[in-house]
């Protein structure tokens, strides 16, 4: 089940707010004896918050990436702290090392993260790096990197690099293919699914064959029952803007929620990343906390999480911000925000 938050006032302002993100406060920064940080949002007027709550229990996680600030500067243990405050019940590494907090083992981590009640989900890695040989990647450490990931009792392991490795052809992308594919097949044989984790330009058309979208020979050319995938929902809708037309113009819409509907199963985890619109940007969107932005998840998670396997629910939401202005005042918010959504009316 998914955890109350052991803040009382964060518990309080759960129950009662509906919609938008609010002003982060200062507790975390005030409890591990860092500056009062301030993060502003709309604030949401109280509302009964009647109706289902859209987000599954005990799917709720965040990509430690956001909070790289944190993590390389007071250690995992203050933040794992604070996530399990902030009602989250899993997490998504972006590495296992804590920069000048010091050493940690992969036992230490585990255990740690453990103690907090925060299942630990998956991780990112590198693809490939043909510079540099001996990088810790897929391409040049699968032993080693599948090893750190069982010890650490990961169901997913996967990697945010693009499938660009061999160009952007349509035979390069085959290749790229049979690696997840292999990939894939040894993380099955631990016990744990492969995944890839988009960014906009998988979305973009192949240079030889500019009619072809890039992402759908990933997905026709890749086995459903190896490789999985992690859709980056701000990401994909930023190519919705970005890629809506071919090359030569002709329109090439798409919709996002579309991928993932056809092929529920192909998409354990997502990351739940917002963004306001903004036509002049290059992206289409400003990235921002989630709950600030302009991206419907109430509709997204409710139309997904619908979808299940003999009646379980089996996506899993990253909360995530690349760069966020305050990284625990966006933790806090997000998980507020998303505990907050309601089917049907609320307010009522």
């Amino acid at each position: 089940m998914s955890r109350t938050p052991k803040d009382p006032e964060l518990a309080r302002r759960l129950s009662r707010r509906n919609v938008l993100g609010v002003a982060a406060g200062a507790t975390a920064a005030t409890l591990l004896g860092g500056a009062t940080a301030q993060a502003t949002g709309p604030q949401a007027a109280p509302g009964k918050g009647k109706g289902r709550p859209v987000l599954p229990p005990g799917r709720l996680g965040i990509q430690l990436y956001s909070l790289r600030d944190k993590v390389s500067t007071l250690g995992f243990a203050p933040v794992f702290a604070e996530l399990e405050k902030y009602g989250y019940d899993e997490i998504e590494f972006a590495g296992y090392t804590q920069g000048s907090a010091g050493a940690i083992t992969l036992a230490q981590l585990k255990r740690l993260a453990r103690d907090h009640g925060l299942n630990p989900i998956g991780s990112h890695v590198g693809y490939y790096d043909d510079n540099n040989p001996g990088a810790y990647t897929f391409a040049q450490n699968l032993t080693k990197v599948l090893d750190e990931a069982e010890a650490l009792g990961l169901k997913h392991i996967g990697t945010a690099s693009g499938p660009f490795r061999y160009g952007s052809t349509v035979d390069g992308w085959k290749r790229a293919a049979d690696d997840f594919n292999t990939y894939g097949a040894a993380a099955r044989k631990r016990g744990m699914k492969f995944y890839q984790h988009n960014h906009a330009e998988e979305f973009s058309f192949a240079t030889d064959k500019p009619g072809v979208r890039l992402y759908d020979v990933l997905l026709a050319e890749t086995d459903p029952d190896l490789v999985y995938l992690e859709m980056d929902i701000y990401w994909a809708f930023c190519a919705q803007f970005r890629f809506g037309k071919r090359v030569d113009g002709t329109p090439a819409p798409f919709n996002p929620i579309d991928y993932v509907l056809k092929q529920p199963e192909r998409y354990p985890l997502f990351h739940v990343k917002d963004g306001t619109r903004d036509d002049s940007a290059r992206d289409g969107y400003n990235m921002t906390d989630v709950g600030d932005g302009d991206i419907d998840y109430k509709n997204f998670l409710s139309r997904v999480t619908t979808r299940t396997r003999h009646g379980r629910t089996y996506h899993h939401w990253q909360t995530e911000h690349d760069n966020p202005v305050e990284s625990f005042a966006f933790a806090r918010k997000s998980s507020e925000h998303l505990h907050s959504l309601r089917e049907g009316r609320c307010g009522d």
